[in-house]
């Protein structure tokens, strides 16, 4: 695969960043860490993360703005391009030592989504897209799943968790949908839930309450897999938004459908 210099700039960035996030790894125990609000962390290594990427991007396109997790909006003098970067996804699962975290740095241009790239240091696997140019885990061509039953299929989504989300709505989407399914996942890491869906390890994924920075980079991939995206009532994805609904076209329609009636029953158990 011969990657474009805008996706070499972005890749370069992310590698440097998870490098940085594999020493901390090691050594987990040791890291200091502050409180962001309830069961939110973020750590030392995070900040590190952070830094090289706004570093590496600043140099090779220095005009271009940001929308980082840590340090919010950074205004550039270019006002088309603007990087949106989780330099850790699943911050909670690095502080616990678990390998499933990830870089994610997408590409805003006119406030269009045209690259991302999602790297986890942990497996050395790097996704990623571009628009009209596919998708790619470690240079390697990568499509959705073709299921076409919900009974065979795989689903991702996240968990609301202490001070965060609709846990009453959550649990009825989650009822209605396990009823339905092979299975659901909670990585813990929503870039790579969609990465994991681009490459056909999961069928469709699920999320609200998002920030840009969680999905940006992933929803790139999905479309570029040939998957479908939209927010969870079948409107235009939007990646400022925060919520997404995504998979095959079977399996895009089908969630679509098992959330309306997780929202059905909700509304009859009220009434």
């Amino acid at each position: 695969m011969a990657r474009s210099a805008l996706l070499n700039v972005m890749t370069q960035a992310a590698l440097k960043a998870g490098r940085s996030l594999t020493r901390d790894f090691g050594e987990v125990q040791n890291l200091q860490v502050s409180m962001k609000g309830p069961a939110d962390f973020v750590s030392n290594a995070d900040r590190r993360a952070e830094e090289i990427v706004f570093q590496e991007l600043s140099r090779a396109r220095p005009d271009w703005g940001f929308l980082m997790e840590e340090r919010g909006a950074v205004e550039g003098r270019d006002p088309q391009h603007r990087w949106i970067v989780d330099p850790l996804d699943g911050t909670t699962n690095f502080l616990h030592g678990i390998p499933i975290f990830a870089v994610s740095i997408a590409l805003e241009r006119d406030g269009q989504i045209v690259a991302g790239v999602v790297f986890n240091p942990a497996v050395d696997e790097l996704y990623t897209a571009e628009k009209g140019g596919g998708a790619f885990v470690n240079d390697r061509r990568i499509r959705v799943a073709a299921r076409q039953k919900l009974p065979e299929a795989l689903i991702g989504t996240g968990i609301p968790f202490l001070g965060h989300g609709d846990h009453a709505r959550f649990l009825y989407e989650v009822r209605q949908i396990m009823n339905e399914t092979a299975g659901i996942r909670r990585m813990g890491a929503a870039s790579l839930d969609l990465a994991y869906l681009a490459a056909g390890r999961l069928d469709a994924f699920w999320e609200r309450e998002l920030q840009p920075w969680d999905i940006a980079a992933g929803a790139i991939l999905v479309r570029e897999a040939g998957g479908f995206v939209t927010a969870t009532d079948g409107s235009p994805f939007d990646h400022i938004q925060g919520e997404i609904v995504c998979g095959n076209e079977f399996m895009h329609k089908a969630m679509l459908d098992q959330l309306k009636k997780a929202a059905a029953s909700r509304r009859s158990d009220r009434s």
